[in-house]
């Protein structure tokens, strides 16, 4: 019997198109003070000297590339997660769906707790968040056809039965755009943006309630950027999607995003509606990005970079990270670390110049 991909939008209440209101309660998922630190590898000069017994064995300090961040997303909403490369938003997608463990923090999928249920509980509710990755041809293995990439899962999951594997996945191909006679080719036979939908259809095939889409167009020429992104917006509809959708791109997440949430190497430093963020910017970090956003408006700009470079999350700066490129740095600022504060409703920035 052929199965069909059903719609979480005929089983779920409305989305609620006022950006400004709160998320629906509990939402759909929730990451909790989520905190990821790497440990950083022993020097050549410190290894031998501990080889030798010259010293004791060293312990350097963990890299934290997520510090204490909370993010939410709500039944059928797009959050845009935007920051210059190396500020964590990739890692903080990557645990949102299970893909890197958190060293601190809860993940939690509609108020339940996913890394604290046993292995079998987890799995049916893992199933329910996926990825779409920023490489199109490298996330898909190059000696598969299309047939295995997308319907091994569900078949394996026991979504859909063997016998209807083919029927699936041509039900899938067409609902990305994509032929259904297409199933029998390999990935090296497709361009990059009917790669990028055949990487949709693989995140879809499991039925999820929630995509991270990490840098999904980043690779693709603006032309097929704009059908892509058609096509999640279109699914989100269709399908009541939630998307986690992380970019370096601001123009791409002002045109899909419902609310924006900007990091700067490790951290949250402001939140808010799409349309109010890119109208009323309160961080100081955020303003310089859209201050030198690409534009097609006709007039006169001179570009200024923001001062300095990114620093190292080897050795973060004290106080606020922004401080050493911030034209509005206090002598406070190197010292305390802001705390996130609501500056109008569903809007919040972590910046001392709104202290008050």
């Amino acid at each position: 019997m052929h199965t069909t991909l059903m719609s979480n939008a005929e089983t779920s209440p409305a989305r609620n198109t006022d950006t400004d209101a709160a998320p629906m309660h509990p939402p759909l998922l929730e990451l909790r003070n989520v905190s990821v630190n790497f440990e950083r590898p022993m020097t050549t000069s410190s290894a031998l000297a501990w080889a030798t017994g010259r010293s004791p064995a060293p312990r350097p300090s963990p890299v934290r590339a997520v510090d204490d961040v909370s993010i939410t997303v709500g039944q059928g909403e797009i959050v845009g997660l935007v920051g210059e490369s190396g500020c964590g938003k990739s890692t903080l997608g990557r645990v949102a769906v299970g893909l890197q463990r958190a060293t601190h923090g809860e993940r939690l999928l509609r108020g339940e707790n996913l890394d604290a249920m046993n292995r079998q509980e987890a799995l049916a509710r893992q199933l329910k968040l996926q990825m779409v990755f920023q490489d199109p041809y490298a996330s898909l293995n190059p000696r598969l056809r299309v047939l295995d990439l997308i319907g091994e899962a569900p078949v394996t999951h026991g979504i859909v039965p063997k016998a209807d594997k083919r029927a699936y996945v041509a039900e899938l191909l067409e609902r990305v755009g994509l032929r259904p006679d297409m199933a029998t080719r390999f990935p090296h036979q497709f361009s990059g943006g009917q790669r990028a939908r055949i990487g949709i259809a693989r995140a879809l095939a499991v039925k999820p309630e929630f995509i991270v889409c990490d840098e999904a167009v980043a690779a693709l020429d603006v032309s097929v950027q704009s059908q892509v992104l058609n096509l999640f917006s279109s699914l989100r509809e269709r399908l009541g999607l939630s998307y986690l959708f992380v970019s370096h791109n601001l123009a791409v997440v002002h045109h899909i995003a419902d609310r924006v949430t900007v990091m700067y190497l490790g951290r949250v430093v402001e939140s808010a509606p799409a349309h109010r963020l890119f109208r009323e910017a309160a961080h100081p970090y955020t303003r310089a990005l859209l201050a030198e956003a690409p534009t097609l408006k006709v007039q006169k700009r001179k570009f200024i970079a923001i001062k300095g470079e990114i620093p190292s999350p080897l050795a973060p700066p004290s106080g606020c990270h922004f401080h050493p490129r911030c034209p509005h740095a206090m002598p406070r600022c190197s010292e305390e670390v802001p705390r996130l504060k609501s500056i109008a409703t569903g809007h919040t920035a972590a910046c001392h110049l709104h202290a008050d």
